[in-house]
């Protein structure tokens, strides 16, 4: 049975909880999270501080952090090439990514870039991180529908994937940010794109409500993704989607369908317990 790649998402959780989560917290939930044995753990970002003041500790909590016992890579999130050069100098951080959008107005309203602007800074980014050890990720949002009333539909995404495909980025996750997609329509879209790009690890990044989550996993598993991105208790969400946000999916609930469906995970399930702990303590 293929390997299943877990991301546990701490940056997702924390940026949108109202009010600012003292750095000793989270410190104290994201070493927890190494214990458990994530295969990547989205640790927070290097971005502005007044567009997301929840992240301006990231880099104090990362050298903060005890390494030692954790196989787990470290990511952080990015939106330009002096975030990339940042992240490239600390050497706890294996991982970048990008918040890449198939939606122009989406990626306006996040990022205050156009189209070609974005994937200039894609290429720039992804130049810098091949020529030293990071990995470079870069998220298609609302890959799987347009709630702006932009154009959406298969040609526009593949068209899109071909875009960063051509710049050399081949891990690719599709995210769901409104928690709109319908399970048939995540089943098609992967079911399209992954025999396209055999190479490319399309992942699923996805926002759901909880009754809603086992038939969308089913439909993405059931098209062959095999790397998923969770955040403990379903915390979190984008500040920039909506004006209400949708929680992200629950490494729960993706464990309850992983255990329904025989998927074996290599996690320590006591070391969850304990972080599950933590993390309803960041609510307090």
């Amino acid at each position: 049975m293929p390997t299943i790649h877990l991301t546990e998402t701490v940056r997702d959780a924390l940026q949108g909880i109202p009010g600012f989560v003292p750095t000793e917290k989270k410190m104290a939930y994201t070493q927890s999270l190494l214990k458990v044995g994530f295969d990547c753990v989205d640790i927070g970002s290097f971005v502005s501080p007044k567009a997301v003041p929840q992240m301006a500790d990231t880099e104090q909590v990362i050298h903060n952090l005890d390494f030692t016992e954790s196989k787990s890579k470290m990511m952080v999130l990015v939106v330009n090439e002096k975030g990339a050069e940042k992240a490239a100098g600390i050497p706890q951080i294996n991982r970048i990514s990008f918040p890449y959008s198939v939606s122009p107005t989406f990626l306006y309203r996040n990022l205050k870039l156009n189209t070609s602007h974005a994937l200039e800074i894609v290429r720039n980014i992804s130049t810098a991180a091949y020529a030293t050890r990071l990995d470079f990720i870069v998220y298609l949002s609302m890959g799987f529908g347009n709630p702006y009333g932009d154009a959406w539909n298969l040609d526009l995404l593949k068209d899109a994937v071909s875009d960063l495909y051509q710049l050399g980025i081949r891990i690719m996750p599709l995210s769901d940010i409104l928690g709109e997609a319908s399970p048939d329509r995540i089943f098609s879209v992967y079911n399209t794109l992954i025999p396209l790009y055999p190479d490319v690890e399309f992942g699923l990044h996805l926002h759901t409500k909880p009754s809603e989550s086992y038939a969308k996993l089913d439909a993405a598993y059931s098209a062959g993704v095999r790397s998923f991105e969770t955040v403990l208790n379903g915390l979190g969400g984008c500040p920039f989607a909506a004006d209400e946000m949708v929680g992200n999916l629950s490494t729960q609930d993706f464990i309850m369908y992983c255990d329904t469906k025989q998927i074996p995970l290599t996690i320590d399930r006591t070391a969850l317990e304990k972080s599950i702990e933590i993390a309803a303590g960041l609510l307090l």
